[in-house]
This record gives C-alpha cells, sequence and structure tokens, in this order.
C-alpha cells in the first residue's frame, strides 16, 4: 500500500536558525584567526536581545557582539518594528575559557592521536531517489524556503515578506519507496500587516502558488517536475496572520533544528547539534563523514538507501563502534556487517582523519547554518574576516566537503564493482 512520509524546513529568518547562524558566524571567525580554536559556542535570541554562552580556547580576539549584529543584518532583521534588529538588539556574552579536563581528552602530543570531544553516536544518511542523494521530501522544503527568501531580498514580485518562515512536503511514495507525487505542501511566511486581512490572505496565497510555485519548479529536473500536478492541497498561512514573528515571536536556540540540518526525519539522529561546535566535536564532524560515507556508498553501488552509524568514547582515538544498514537494497550477496568492515577499511574515522579529509578546520561554517548540513553544493570561495585590532584575513576555504564523490573508485575497487 501506498504510504505518505513528510519533511519540513525553516528559513535563515526563523529564530532557532537566526541562533544557528549567530554561533557559526563565531565559529568561522575563530578559525579563520586561529585554526586551532576550540569552540562550543551557544546562542539564545528574544525580543530584542541576544545572548552569547560557550567555551572557548583560542589565541584570537573577536568582537563577538559585532559579529552577531553582523550575522542579524545580513539575514535581514534590519527594521525596529520587527521588534529585532541588527542595529538596536542588546548583546550579551557569557563565553568563557573551555574546561581543562575536557581539553585533556583531545589535545594530544600527536594531532594523529586527538581524542574526541565527546561520546556519543553519529548518523548519516543517502538515498537514490535524488540526484543530489537527499530525502525528496526535506530537499523540496529547503528548496521552497530559499526561493521565498530570494524572493524577499529582491523585493519586486513580492515585496511585503519579512524574514520568518516555515515549509513542509509531504510526497507520496510506492510499496518499493519511489516518490509517485506530491501530496501536500505547508508554507507560513511573514509578511508586512496589510489594511485588511481578507485581502492579505488572498494575495499571500496568490503570490506563492503563482510566482514562488513555478520558480520552485523552474529549478528542478523533469522527473521532479512531473511530481506536481493540480491535486497538490496547499496550506499557505493557515493560522490566517503570521505579522509579528523572528526572535520576537518565538525565542530562538542554537542546536534545535536538528532534523531540519539534516535528513527531515528519514535514516537516524544521534541527537547532538551541530552549529557553534569545532571540528574536534565528533557530534559535528563524524555527521559530516558519516554522510560522505553514505553518500558515497550509494554513488558507488553497493545500495540504493545506506544508513551509517559511528560512535564514540570521549578522549578515545578510536570510534567504538561502525554500523551499516542497506534497508535490503544492496543488489549482491554480502551482508551489512561485512560492508561496515569494508568501510572501516576504507575510511579513517579518527577524529583527526575526519578533519583533515574533509578540511574541517577551516571557516567553512556559516553556509551550514541555514537550508540544511547535507546535500549542499560543493564549491571553493574566498572569505574575508575582521578583528577589532583591524586586522583582516582572507582565505580561499572550500565549502561542503563531505558532499564531495571522490571515494567512489575506491569502494568500488575495494566491493569489486
Amino acid at each position: 500500500m501506498a504510504y505518505l512520509f513528510t519533511s519540513e524546513s525553516v528559513s535563515e529568518g526563523h529564530p532557532d536558525k537566526v541562533a544557528d547562524q549567530i554561533s557559526d558566524a563565531l565559529i568561522d571567525h575563530f578559525l579563520a584567526f586561529d585554526p586551532d580554536s576550540k569552540v562550543a559556542c551557544e546562542t539564545l535570541v528574544t525580543t530584542g536581545q541576544v545572548v552569547l554562552a560557550g567555551e572557548v580556547k583560542s589565541k584570537t580576539y573577536l568582537d563577538v557582539q559585532q559579529i552577531a549584529r553582523d550575522t542579524i543584518n545580513r539575514i535581514g532583521y534590519t527594521k525596529g518594528s520587527y521588534m529585532f534588529d541588527g542595529n538596536s538588539c542588546g548583546v550579551l556574552s557569557a563565553i568563557h575559557e573551555q574546561s581543562e579536563d575536557i581539553n585533556m581528552g583531545v589535545d594530544r602530543g600527536s594531532k594523529e592521536e586527538q581524542g574526541a570531544g565527546d561520546q556519543g553516536m553519529m548518523f548519516g544518511y543517502a538515498t537514490s531517489e535524488t540526484e543530489n542523494f537527499m530525502p525528496l521530501g526535506l530537499d523540496l522544503s529547503h528548496l521552497l524556503l530559499k526561493e521565498l527568501a530570494a524572493l524577499r531580498r529582491e523585493n519586486k514580485e513580492i515585496t511585503y515578506l519579512r524574514p520568518d518562515s516555515k515549509g513542509q512536503v509531504t510526497i507520496e511514495y510506492s510499496d518499493d519507496n519511489v516518490p509517485q507525487r506530491i501530496d501536500s505542501i505547508v508554507l507560513s511566511t511573514q509578511h508586512d500587516d496589510f489594511a485588511d486581512d481578507k485581502t492579505m490572505l488572498e494575495t499571500i496565497r496568490k503570490d506563492v502558488k503563482e510566482i514562488l510555485i513555478p520558480r520552485v519548479i523552474a529549478k528542478l529536473p523533469e522527473s521532479i517536475q512531473a511530481l506536481f500536478d493540480a491535486n497538490i492541497t496547499y496550506h499557505i498561512n493557515p493560522t490566517g496572520k503570521f505579522v509579528i514573528g523572528g526572535p520576537h515571536g518565538d525565542t530562538g536556540l542554537t542546536g534545535r533544528k536538528i532534523i531540519v540540518d539534516t535528513y527531515g526525519g528519514k535514516g537516524a539522529h544521534g541527537g547532538g547539534a551541530f552549529s557553534g561546535k569545532d571540528p574536534s566535536k565528533v557530534d559535528r564532524s563524524a555527521a559530516y563523514a558519516t554522510r560522505h560515507i553514505a553518500k558515497n556508498l550509494v554513488a558507488a553501488g553497493v545500495a540504493e538507501e545506506v544508513l551509517v552509524q559511528v560512535s564514540y568514547a570521549i578522549g578515545v582515538v578510536e570510534p567504538t563502534g561502525i554500523f551499516i544498514d542497506t534497508y535490503g537494497t544492496c543488489p549482491f550477496n554480502m551482508t551489512d556487517g561485512e560492508i561496515a568492515a569494508k568501510v572501516r577499511e576504507i575510511f579513517d574515522m579518527r577524529p583527526f582523519a575526519i578533519e583533515e579529509r574533509l578540511k574541517l578546520r577551516a571557516p567553512i561554517y556559516s553556509e551550514t547554518a541555514a537550508y540544511g548540513h547535507m546535500g549542499r553544493q560543493n564549491e571553493i570561495v574566498t572569505k574575508t574576516f575582521s578583528q577589532p585590532n583591524g586586522e583582516d584575513v582572507t582565505v580561499e576555504v572550500e565549502l561542503f566537503t563531505w558532499e564531495k564523490l571522490d571515494y567512489v573508485d575506491k569502494i568500488k575497487e575495494a566491493f569489486g564493482l
């Protein structure tokens, strides 16, 4: 029997994502001036207020308040009427030095012997149902909100949009797990106040269907475009009015959108957030590494769908275990346990090896903090960072290295494919 599966996304202006973006902007600045920085920073945003907290060990000094303000302004909170804007909000920093008890388990005489920054399990997932090996519902949810943000910044076709929004897509699957059609789309967007509530709803719903949706469809491959039909159920601003939003409408916290950040409910999640953590924290680095493994396994033809789990003990170099689930989609006679043994031979999962393989000790994290950490475009960019003393640094960095299909040939050789 066919079934439905739903995934959601939130925009860069969602309060939790504002917090994530501030935390990752801090990470990038610390790593730009001191690549060996150890950072775990959390952000809280609410009406007119930002609170920064966490632990840092770094040789550099930053104006963390200004970094927070610049991030908020870039997102689009620039007006006093939003009750939260980068130029006037209060910014309180309670960041302090990292515990030596934790640091002694991570830093060793040899970088290769660097221990895991914490215990825990991390998951990576990939599926062949989309070109970027991501679940379709999540991919579409992200794209809806990215295009909505683009329309807001252009301020031409739609001129009343505010930064906060949420999207959700429900896909109908066949018995053999193939997407058949889009069953429903939910979209709630913050907006300027209208003189008339009835006109407001009619305008927003018309603009979403006639402007936003066609822009989204135009960016999709033909096979996915075919899933949009006249029978889709739309729920557009279903509460009716969404003027009060962002951190004024809801308090935002770093790390509260971990399913949006990963696979939209598909696969599994170990529970650890990503944003605000330097790559010595395996919550982040090992989650990227397992995505890299899963994606390359599917691209190499080992399975149509793969879940990879890795686990660690704090301060211990080698992972405590690696697990593979191919959901019965492996086309040749090999058990998941045998596949896991091969994976352990191919991929060095020690924390420092992951950092080196994926080039994680670089300021690459601001781009991850909205619209998902997985399924993104691998590219090289140039970025410039400033310190309070006027010193600038310009660096060329590679983004989303865990999305590269650079291990496909090694996997095929190892599996005899």
